[in-house]
């Protein structure tokens, strides 16, 4: 091997921290074009070019972006996993390389994949929908969120010199991970309903309190009575819910399938 090669564990030992990385990686590309291009920016939702009347309802498309980013938790929470099982690996040589490596190669392979699959095969959506040239967009994010950010990883790993082991990349991965699933689950701008998931023990009139704290309105709830729709309005924070005994806001739809393990 020659000096300029990454001195990395051997590739049975490396597995579990390779597939931390790529997976971590890949969940993160979700996240990104998930809050960047759904909510920030308002670009697209994931099937926004879907030509149905049923489908273009904006609670469709909320759902839709819903169970996607739920797809990217199950791919980070693997990732996690992955990572606290491979943690005594940190300090073998070139691993903090070969993880953030991995994670780059991930979150370029995510927009590689949206790109060929729901650009073009399926055509479920485009970067810019509103563009007169969205092939323009399309190739654009292809290339300088897919092959480029997958190839600098790529050459990451190959380059670099041995080094020494560490923790900065799991440390930075864990934490981009537990910020950005927080924000893909808030509600995009302009939905002023979410399902609001309150802390066990939690009772109707501490959720009145919630509600009423914030300018908001009840319209739907749980038999739980620990999972609400709650109407915001147009000036209504859901952040502030978080101070009122929430542990998760989110958009209508999501929640209120997949927590529905919560029912009593």
């Amino acid at each position: 091997m020659s000096t300029d090669t990454i001195h990395l564990p051997s590739p049975a030992r490396a597995a579990g921290l390779s597939w931390a990385g790529y997976l971590l990686g890949f969940a993160l590309g979700g996240f990104f074009d998930g809050i960047l291009l759904h909510q920030v920016l308002q670009w697209h939702h994931l099937l926004s070019a879907v030509e149905s009347s049923a489908v273009q309802d904006i609670r469709v498309q909320i759902l839709a972006d819903g169970l996607f980013h739920a797809a990217m938790y199950v791919v980070a929470a693997v990732g996690l996993w992955l990572l606290w099982r491979s943690r005594r690996r940190f300090a073998e040589p070139g691993a903090d390389r070969l993880l953030f490596a991995n994670a780059l190669i991930g979150f370029g392979v995510w927009h590689i994949l949206d790109g060929v699959l729901s650009h073009w095969i399926l055509g479920i959506h485009r970067i810019r929908m509103d563009s007169a040239n969205p092939l323009l967009w399309d190739l654009l994010w292809f290339v300088v969120f897919g092959v480029a950010v997958a190839a600098v990883g790529w050459r990451l790993r190959r380059t670099g010199g041995t080094g020494g082991g560490g923790r900065a990349a799991p440390v930075v991965l864990t934490l981009a991970v537990l910020i950005a699933g927080p924000v893909a689950a808030l509600p995009p701008p302009g939905v002023t309903t979410v399902t609001v998931l309150f802390k066990p023990g939690t009772t109707a009139p501490d959720v009145f309190a919630a509600v009423a704290a914030v300018d908001g309105r009840t319209v739907w709830q749980d038999p739980s009575g620990q999972l609400w729709a709650i109407d915001l309005g147009e000036t209504g924070s859901p952040t502030a819910l978080y101070r009122h005994g929430a542990l998760l806001v989110s958009n209508t739809l999501l929640p209120t399938g997949c927590l529905d393990w919560f029912r009593t």
